[in-house]
């Protein structure tokens, strides 16, 4: 399988095209982090940590020396599930048998710097805790 640009038609695992939407509904997400074009929900707001703030999930991927390297945000979950990945710079959904990928390249509202900067709270917060 190829990997595409946001510009492009997401890729669909076995050529299907009757995916329920979940391609499209992929490479909306990618082309809302390639533009930037997330509006906060209130004027003022980072639009990063407001497009964050609906997020189902985060995974931390850190090396082993706990150093951030990016994450994985559950933005949808129960049919479709689709996930962001910032080190990949990769949008996955999954919708039973179906997948569809769709890739980023660009970040403009700094979506990778404001989950590096939660990570890095949580991490201080948990640190304190012992």
């Amino acid at each position: 399988m190829t990997t595409k640009t946001a510009t492009q038609a997401a890729s669909v695992k076995g050529g299907r095209r009757n995916d329920n939407g979940l391609s499209e509904m992929v490479k909306n997400i990618a082309d809302k982090i390639n533009n930037g074009t997330h509006e906060p929900s209130e004027e003022g707001d980072n639009p990063a940590y407001d497009y964050l703030s609906d997020a189902l999930d985060i995974r931390w991927i850190v090396q082993n020396n706990l150093e951030f390297i990016g994450a994985r945000v559950l933005v949808a979950f129960g049919g479709p599930n689709i996930w962001i990945d910032t080190v990949t710079q990769k949008v996955e959904g999954y919708w039973w048998g179906d997948y569809a990928e769709a890739s980023f390249h660009r970040d403009p509202m700094g979506l990778n710097d404001a989950l590096e900067d939660l990570y890095l709270m949580r991490l201080d917060e948990a640190k304190r805790r012992k």
